[in-house]
């Protein structure tokens, strides 16, 4: 079978790596792809943002499959038109992204469907933000309505910080069109759970879950990011909380979407944050997390393809995942400047001696290749993965790989699993 992979990430290599391995797979290809992952699938030179090249690219390669990768083709509707070109798409129509698309639209969606999240405030005018801060104790959580690559939340840790910050948002001058609608949102305490479910529309089956780090700096510091790494271990959600998550949150909005006539297929991502009352939604992603995919997928014995078909056909089910035992991290290699301003074009060394560590897996993200070459082209470059049959082996592992890897401006967290380790 021919499979289309669209996106240019980690998360995008890891479920090319993770294709491959599939013995119903013979050719993967992947738009555009990354200096990684033109190593092990064939690169077509299409943005993610356009969809009449997206189809086009389609309808020249004829997959039995496609899978979209990043959020960006999701809200613009790329679903949708593969749908009525009858090309299999495994994702969710625009009209259900929208869990993701705008923060606004999930916090109505979970209000009106009893899902359980902080309390919140939507703001549009200036006016609305000075109404609503008084309602609200420090920290305040300041959320763009649209998509911002990750970086659209701010902690402020005064009203008159969150005044300045929503205010910047809805002028454009932060987030451009993203901010121009602001959620004031109550400030949770605890541990932060990624949880991600593979629907078909009705049917919701759980993969195994994982914590994310978002802050770029150690000891959760500095500004969130994308994701500055991830870990996944067999004891990170007992089955009793799997079991109330599916229950009280998984389950409750693949029902809802289905009853509001907008039916969600593919990968549910819901972010939670553990508190001392109970697990709480932060949000709704409409796809894999990055890089929460990469240890996800090192852990994952089956046949991807076989799940990722059963959700594009309407027969999900258990059985259509098997789980190692093993503990999986990823650490995210970013460059200079990174979340702000990244500094690119620098020549990456040593990811081949980081492969030679056994349970290493080096996923590209920010690179592209040039006369055999590696160098640097965004912020986060490389997701550098690690599995051992405990926590602390998968920690020891990839450390010890990220040291060999060199690039100039190059910084990581070093703390990334250590929760887990105490």
């Amino acid at each position: 079978m021919k499979v289309f992979v669209i996106g240019s990430g980690g998360r995008e290599h890891a479920i090319v790596w993770k294709l491959r391995q599939s013995s119903r797979v013979t050719q993967i290809f992947c738009a555009p792809g990354n200096g990684g992952i033109c190593d092990e699938a064939e690169c077509v030179s299409v943005d993610v943002k356009n969809l009449d090249g997206l189809v086009q690219a389609a309808s020249r390669i004829q997959p039995d499959l496609t899978v979209v990768g990043p959020e960006v083709p999701l809200a613009l509707g790329v679903v949708d038109e593969f749908c009525r070109r009858g090309l299999r798409i495994f994702g969710p129509t625009a009209a259900a992204a929208r869990l993701e698309s705008s923060k606004i639209f999930a916090k109505e969606f979970m209000q009106r469907n009893r899902i359980p999240t902080a309390h919140f405030a939507i703001c549009t005018t200036p006016d609305e933000i000075k109404d609503a801060l008084p309602h609200f104790g420090t920290p305040i959580v300041v959320k763009a309505d649209g998509l911002a690559a990750g970086k659209g939340v701010v902690i402020a840790h005064s009203r008159e910080e969150a005044s300045a910050v929503a205010n910047q948002m809805l002028a454009g001058k932060m987030l451009g069109e993203a901010g121009t609608r602001v959620v004031l949102e109550q400030y949770l305490e605890g541990e932060e759970l990624s949880f991600l479910v593979v629907s078909d529309g009705e049917r919701v089956v759980p993969l195994v879950a994982a914590q994310d780090h978002k802050r770029v700096g150690d000891n959760d510091t500095g500004p969130n990011t994308g994701g500055m790494g991830a870990y996944s271990t067999p004891k990170i959600v007992d089955p009793q909380m799997r079991d109330w998550l599916l229950t009280h949150v998984a389950r409750p909005v693949v029902n809802a979407m289905h009853e509001e006539g907008t039916p969600f297929t593919g990968i549910l991502y819901c972010g939670l944050m553990m508190t001392a009352k109970g697990p709480m939604v932060l949000e709704f992603n409409c796809r894999f997390g990055d890089p929460e995919t990469q240890p996800i997928l090192m852990r994952l014995e089956s046949d991807l393809l076989g799940a990722f078909m059963a959700s594009a056909e309407g027969r999900i089910s258990e059985g259509d995942f098997h789980w190692s035992n093993d503990s999986t991290v990823c650490v995210v290699l970013a460059s200079r400047g990174y979340p702000n301003t990244p500094e690119t074009g620098k020549p990456i060394s040593g990811i081949a001696d980081a492969e030679k560590i056994e349970g290493v897996k080096v996923f590209h993200a920010g690179t592209r290749k040039e006369n055999g070459t590696y160098f640097t082209s965004g912020g986060r470059v490389l997701g550098v993965t690690a599995c051992g049959s405990d926590l602390k082996t998968a920690v020891l592992r990839v450390y010890e790989a990220v040291s060999k890897i060199h690039f100039d401006g190059m910084h990581y967290r070093k703390d990334i699993a250590s929760r887990g380790l105490k």
